[in-house]
């Protein structure tokens, strides 16, 4: 298989049964899912449609995609839109990335555990942000701060953060005032790992969970890391890519040999190109420990930028000069929201480029489940 294009579904086609044979009665219901939907995207079990070319007397099977968040051929298609949503809720004030990471002592926690350890990581991280910037000797107002989960580096190991987008400002206690925050300070990271590490402890303490973790993690410190990014437009696109993508494309596949898989990834300091060769079952492993629970939320909004507070920030829109049309002020769909689209898609023919008539649709051979978003 060494000399021919390498791509995840292959890899989960060729040793899935391998891998649930050895860790299925362990695995996560959203693995199993994941790891279907890939093998199966674009294949003849989800169905599809029937075209037909009439200049070339040719038909073309379509099949549909499994728009699993987790495949890596489905995943980037809202990206442009999302990015034109988020580009509304920026203030015209210099924006900074806010990252928080889980300690080193909750990832093996956070892999059996993930909605609960997940939730509180952005739990505790947006509740420890807003609390400082409340201080009147930063910023002395609420906060507008969008997070998003990210699991992996670029070799798939495990590393759980948040990222928040965040103005530098925030709306006073009675409305009335924008309060600015320094160009390139926010608060203080020192005092807001504290505060991170101490309020992910007291939410934990009411779980099963807290007598699971080591008391050193309570006393060591936590990483937290916050830079201005300017009008925060990049920040987004930055961001884009850890919601819309997954831990690895098909890109990145180097070969697959002698049961063992290779892949390239991007050095975080050095930029130089990299490659790491697993076994296949570690390497399945390895990106599986990436898939989030069904449903869960990996996008979320806080303070200014909550739905619920959609009143105060008009308020800091109007203070700030913001003018928007009433198609911007109106609520977004949220991420992965479907969409009723009753009408095959048009296609043309990959070989002439004329239009394709559509024939008939083809049944997905799934029954009962329909794939998820």
């Amino acid at each position: 298989m060494s000399s021919k294009k390498v791509e995840l579904a292959g890899i989960f086609r060729q040793y899935g049964p391998a891998y649930l044979e050895k860790y299925g009665e362990r695995m996560l219901p959203s693995h199993k899912r994941a790891m279907q939907d890939i093998i199966d995207c674009r294949t003849e079990e989800l169905g599809g449609q029937v075209y037909f070319c009439q200049p070339c007397d040719d038909y073309r099977y379509s099949y549909h995609s499994c728009k699993n968040r987790n495949c890596n051929k489905c995943g980037n298609d809202q990206a442009t839109e999302w990015l034109k949503q988020q580009r509304h809720r920026l203030l015209p004030v210099t924006h900074f990335l806010v990252t928080f990471t889980l300690h080193d002592h909750l990832r093996q926690l956070a892999r059996s555990n993930q909605k609960i350890i997940y939730h509180l990581l952005f739990q505790a991280s947006a509740a420890a942000l807003q609390k400082l910037a409340r201080d009147p000797k930063f910023v002395g107002g609420e906060l507008a701060m969008m997070g998003v989960l990210q699991t992996w580096t670029r070799d798939l190991l495990f590393h759980p953060h948040v990222h928040y987008v965040v103005p530098g400002g925030g709306l006073s206690a009675d409305g009335s005032q924008w309060l600015s925050a320094r160009n390139n300070f926010l608060v203080p990271v020192k005092a807001l790992s504290k505060i991170f590490r101490a309020k992910f402890r007291d939410a934990l303490k009411k779980t099963e969970l807290f007598k699971r973790v080591p008391p050193q993690t309570w006393k060591q410190a936590w990483v937290v890391h916050s830079e201005p990014v300017g009008s925060g437009e990049m920040a987004l696109e930055y961001l884009a890519k850890y919601i819309f993508r997954i831990a690895l494309s098909n890109k990145r596949l180097v070969k697959l040999e002698d049961g063992k898989v290779t892949f390239q990834y991007q050095h975080a300091k050095t930029g130089q190109t990299k490659t790491k060769t697993l076994p296949a079952l570690e390497f399945m492993h390895d990106f599986l420990q990436h898939v989030l629970p069904l449903r869960f939320v990996k996008v979320r909004y806080y303070g200014l930028w909550s739905p619920t507070k959609r009143e105060l920030l008009e308020k800091a829109q109007t203070l700030l000069g913001v003018k928007l049309t009433k198609a911007e002020r109106k609520p977004q769909a949220e991420l992965g929201e479907a969409t009723d689209n009753s009408e095959p898609p048009k296609l043309c023919c990959p070989k002439c480029g004329h239009l394709m008539r559509w024939v008939k649709e083809l049944p997905s051979k799934r029954k009962g489940r329909s794939p998820p978003c």
